[in-house]
């Protein structure tokens, strides 16, 4: 049972609202805060040491109380996950800016109350992120990247506001709350499995559920049920056909939050997207080839690296969709100062 609520707490628990431990010599970690109407949105922008305009990459983070990298505030320890991905960038010439989203960590005074946000709310803010970014002087071209919840949020926003690439993460295809029912299947008595699909049911058809048993209310409790409705309403596989630029999706094998099919079902929807299934990656990113003890220990463990063909696949992408004008600077601007010091 441990491991189901672990599961059901990274789904929902967000709206209650090696490389990549640290900026190394090869990166720079900068403040950058998102002004809105009720707060500021903190992030972290990490800048290659380059000179010239460079693209950058706006990282959105997945489900429940997760901050910009990667950790969940219930859990004790750290994982960094997009903290390593967003190093991994840099060392590979491409900045990125990644954010506690509004309710999360230095984010927390942007939230209103938990009845009002909606699933848009997120999706807004990072709509207004690829609006700040593109009219960042030191940035040439714009991509987005979502990891898994994340991943819808970054597909909305990048309908609202084009980018040259969409990245998706460990990104469901499926109803968020089918996705849901997935996972609690098999892990609920009868007939409280069968009062879950009929809230469920109620919330994806746009209706609050007035008698939720009190074994489910920290799931469906009230003041979260608006939300979930907005969230519910939208379908990762039907909406990633409308967008038109580069889409990269990435997959590990080792996920036991959300698996293979939902990577194939998404291929199934966009088949012109490009595809990356990494061997033994879980849904932290890491590279897992134990027993269940190792999956939930990298949830928490900064020390174990980022999956190397994560990295490889990802920036080798980025270099390919992306303008080339950026990268052929960089060189020009390494050749040059190695043969003016030479």
């Amino acid at each position: 049972m441990r491991i189901v609520i672990f599961a059901v707490t990274l789904v929902v628990g967000l709206v209650f609202c090696m490389p990549g431990r640290a900026a190394d010599q090869s990166s720079n970690d900068q403040t950058i805060v998102l002004v809105t109407a009720t707060g500021k949105i903190d992030g972290s922008l990490q800048l290659p040491v380059s000179k010239g305009k460079l693209p950058v990459v706006l990282i959105i983070a997945g489900s429940g109380p997760t901050d910009r990298d990667g950790n969940s505030i219930g859990l004790k320890g750290k994982n960094d996950s997009l903290k390593m991905l967003a190093l991994s960038m840099a060392q590979a010439g491409i900045a990125s800016v990644r954010f506690d989203k509004r309710g999360i960590a230095a984010s927390a005074s942007a939230a209103t109350s938990e009845a009002d946000l909606r699933f848009e709310t997120y999706v807004q803010d990072a709509v207004a992120w690829l609006k700040r970014l593109k009219a960042d002087a030191r940035f040439s071209d714009v991509a987005i990247l979502g990891h898994s919840e994340g991943s819808l949020i970054a597909m909305l926003a990048a309908q609202q506001e084009p980018v040259m690439a969409y990245i998706s993460v460990a990104g469901p295809a499926k109803n968020a709350a089918d996705v849901l029912l997935q996972q609690l299947q098999g892990k609920l008595p009868p007939l409280l499995a069968i009062k879950n699909e009929e809230i469920l049911s109620s919330l994806q058809a746009g209706k609050i559920y007035a008698d939720v048993p009190v074994e489910l209310r920290s799931l469906y409790r009230d003041s979260i049920q608006p939300y979930l409705i907005s969230w519910f309403h939208y379908t990762p596989e039907q909406e990633i056909v409308k967008l038109s630029c580069p889409i990269l999706l990435i997959q590990g094998d080792k996920d036991i939050q959300v698996d293979t099919a939902q990577l194939k079902a998404l291929m199934a929807a966009k088949p012109e997207a490009d595809s990356l299934l990494v061997h033994d990656m879980n849904h932290v990113l890491k590279i897992i080839r134990g027993d269940m003890t190792q999956q939930m220990s990298s949830y928490t463990d900064p020390d174990i690296s980022l999956a190397p063909e994560l990295s490889t696949g990802l920036n080798t992408f980025l270099r390919d969709k992306l303008k080339k004008k950026w990268f052929f600077r960089l060189f020009c601007g390494y050749f040059l100062r190695k043969n003016c010091c030479s």
